[in-house]
């Protein structure tokens, strides 16, 4: 093992000694390697729990863009809590026999080393799907393909994916997609006052054929927990159009299969306008635009969410009690979703 790439990815060598640490409890395998300013970076990915595609699976990603490092340090913190749980909770166990856990905590490891939003390539992972937006974008935000010198560079038209993407595709293809019920949940950070909660599509302003189940799942989550209201739950669109964002895509994969199985990937992004509003003085650090850099607030930010990542679980596991069904159900979750985000905007 290299010894530059973990001294300078803190989050790799903390992910590293975490799956030395579990042993047996982990399934870890390396999905692709990068090659990076001489050293050769791995992308992990950990599975826990049943591999039976009759039960729903979960997957948790992060570490997309190299400089959020907040959402891998989350992911890592949240892994090590399930791992040592294993060694007591029975109640875990019992749960991990009927849902599938997949971790990807850092997808871009080239990143983390140069301190890059984009991979070695200089492409923005989050820009590079294979999908043009269908409304004006705003330029360059929604994606360039002009150079790998300006920001959000999607990389050109006619090349190959980028490694970390296509390992992402066939963990979410392998892994997710061949269940009959999944979810993922992808953890960035770096825009607003709060946390929001995005799901697809940010191609379009037009509402996902999901989304009575989307609704249903935010009026879930709020009856369960009223106090958890600071995460703004919404179409990405509303705030910004993209092109090429890897969850539209997959998203569309999976209803381009016909095969009936329901996969619902949304995007944490947590609000780190807040913590340099809290703390100007983060702004003189290239990495304090996306990450909390005080010691107390760091430490909360890593308990935020544990809420939400075990409510996904046990939503999961229980889909068929709240999913929608029938067209009047559905009809009914669909106007009230249209009031919502797409007629009168978000309250």
């Amino acid at each position: 093992m290299a010894v530059r790439h973990l001294a300078d990815n803190p989050e790799l060598l903390a992910l590293e000694r975490l799956i030395e640490q579990a042993g047996s409890r982990l399934c870890p395998e390396v999905v692709t390697r990068i090659d990076c300013d001489g050293e050769t970076l791995p992308v992990w990915c950990m599975t826990l729990g049943s591999r039976r595609t009759d039960v729903p699976a979960i997957g948790y990603f992060g570490g997309v863009h190299g400089v959020e490092r907040i959402g891998s340090q989350v992911l890592i913190a949240y892994l090590g809590n399930l791992v040592e749980r294993l060694s007591w909770d029975v109640t875990l166990h019992d749960l991990l026999e009927r849902v599938r856990l997949v971790f990807v905590p850092i997808v871009n490891p080239g990143g983390f080393l140069r301190g890059t939003r984009a991979n070695p390539a200089g492409v923005d992972l989050m820009r590079h799907a294979p999908v043009d937006a269908e409304h004006r974008v705003p330029w360059p935000l929604g994606g360039q393909r002009l150079s790998p010198r300006l920001p959000w560079y999607r990389g050109r038209a006619s090349e190959q994916l980028q490694p970390e993407a296509e390992a992402l595709f066939r963990v979410v293809r392998e892994r997710l997609h061949s269940h009959r019920f999944s979810m993922a949940i992808d953890c960035h950070s770096g825009f607003g006052f709060r946390d929001r909660i995005w799901f697809p599509y940010a191609r379009s302003r037009n509402p996902l054929p999901h989304l009575p189940e989307v609704w249903t799942l935010r009026a879930l989550f709020q009856r369960t927990y009223p106090h958890h209201d600071f995460y703004l739950m919404e179409p990405q669109a509303l705030s910004y159009t993209t092109h090429g964002d890897l969850w539209d895509y997959l998203y569309d994969e999976t209803l381009a299969a016909g095969n009936g199985n329901l996969f619902l990937p949304f995007t944490l992004e947590m609000g780190s306008w807040l913590w340099m509003k809290k703390n100007p003085r983060q702004l003189l650090d290239p990495l304090g635009l996306f990450n909390p850099m005080l010691p107390h607030r760091q430490a909360r930010v890593l308990r935020r969410h544990l809420t939400l990542f075990d409510f996904l679980q046990q939503a999961a596991l229980a889909s068929e009690s709240w999913l929608p069904r029938g067209s009047a159900s559905r009809e009914m979750c669909e106007q009230a979703a249209r009031e919502l985000w797409y007629t009168q905007g978000q309250t």
